[in-house]
């Protein structure tokens, strides 16, 4: 047992460094990445032009091989694990396109994983879900696969539209999945799988923030952020704490989510309803460039409001477990 638990620690540091290595070579990079276009309507966009993107592909490949050799605890677990490496190559494919591809074929593939892995996660893993107030509760297993793809879709998209300013993308992940551990933790869910694979989420994305601080050597594209989104959505399904998503991801849904939100009311009306038409979104673009942030002080503005966020959710969940 002890033996089994040490090979598994390994896998942290094998992360980290293999991330840190592909990173440092980018091998294949003149064939394998793409590079940034720039945002069409989006200011300061052509700061990040010309940069390789799609470097998701090496970290998420890393947490990939990583979880299955260290982690590894059914078959179950290498269908989740291939469904979120298929978000990370769709984005990726897109990242390396000379056309960006559609919303609506990139939603469709998103919808088409999000089932797959709902349908999955309901059969083989667990339909009990703990409440805040440390209750478990049975969902219905029908009504857990329609809520557990809204949550991978949910997820996906607000990740990946919070993805535009160096080092947001990746710090958010990192307490959001730091914030699920220790929630998890506190409501008696984590078991020593559930932090491993917590833990190499967050080997992997150290290497690649060390790259992405500004000003920016290199962007994770839909590539990383897909893959990303997948992660947190299955972890807070894996938790069996689903619905804190609804407070730990705030920082997404604040950020990104408002901006796919918004996009999606107004086509569903043929752009008869626009929500918070005074409000440029993502809501790092308002900061950046209604207000005049900088790029480090609009990352600081954000990490530091998700960090409150994250912080008093919790001590209210101390504060339940001891009612």
């Amino acid at each position: 047992m002890l033996d089994q638990i040490i090979r598994a620690i390994s896998g942290i540091p094998f992360a980290l460094i293999a991330t840190l290595l592909l990173l440092l070579f980018k091998p294949f990079s003149m064939k394998l990445l793409g590079r940034d276009r720039g945002k069409v309507f989006v200011e300061g966009s052509e700061v990040n032009k010309g940069k390789f993107t799609g470097v998701g592909i090496y970290f998420i490949f890393v947490f990939v091989v990583s979880a299955f050799s260290f982690c590894y605890q059914s078959f179950t677990l290498f269908f989740m694990l291939a469904l979120m490496f298929a978000s990370c190559i769709f984005g990726f494919l897109d990242d390396r396109s000379i056309n960006p591809w559609g919303e609506y074929i990139k939603g469709g593939l998103d919808f088409g994983v999000a089932i797959f892995a709902s349908i999955i996660t309901a059969i083989f893993y667990s339909v009990d879900v703990v409440t805040p107030f440390g209750s478990t509760y049975h969902v219905p297993t029908i009504l857990y696969i329609v809520l557990a793809i809204v949550l991978f879709i949910v997820t996906i998209n607000a990740t990946n539209a919070t993805d535009g300013v160096d080092g947001l993308c990746g710090t958010l992940t990192i307490l959001t999945v730091v914030t699920l551990m220790l929630a998890a933790l506190i409501r008696g869910t984590l078991d020593f799988n559930g932090f491993m694979i917590g833990m190499l989420m967050i080997a992997v994305l150290i290497p690649y923030l060390i790259f992405n601080f500004h000003p920016s050597k290199m962007l994770m594209g839909d590539a990383g952020s897909r893959g990303i989104g997948f992660f947190i959505a299955f972890y807070a399904m894996y938790l069996k704490i689903p619905f804190a998503y609804l407070i730990v991801g705030l920082p997404f849904l604040l950020d990104g989510g408002i901006s796919i939100l918004k996009i999606t009311i107004g086509r569903l009306t043929h752009k008869k309803i626009i929500i918070l038409k005074n409000f440029r979104t993502p809501t790092h673009d308002f900061l950046k460039i209604t207000k005049g942030f900088s790029i480090k002080k609009t990352y600081f503005t954000i990490c530091s409001a998700a960090l409150v966020i994250d912080v008093i959710y919790l001590i209210v969940m101390v504060v339940l477990k001891q009612i």
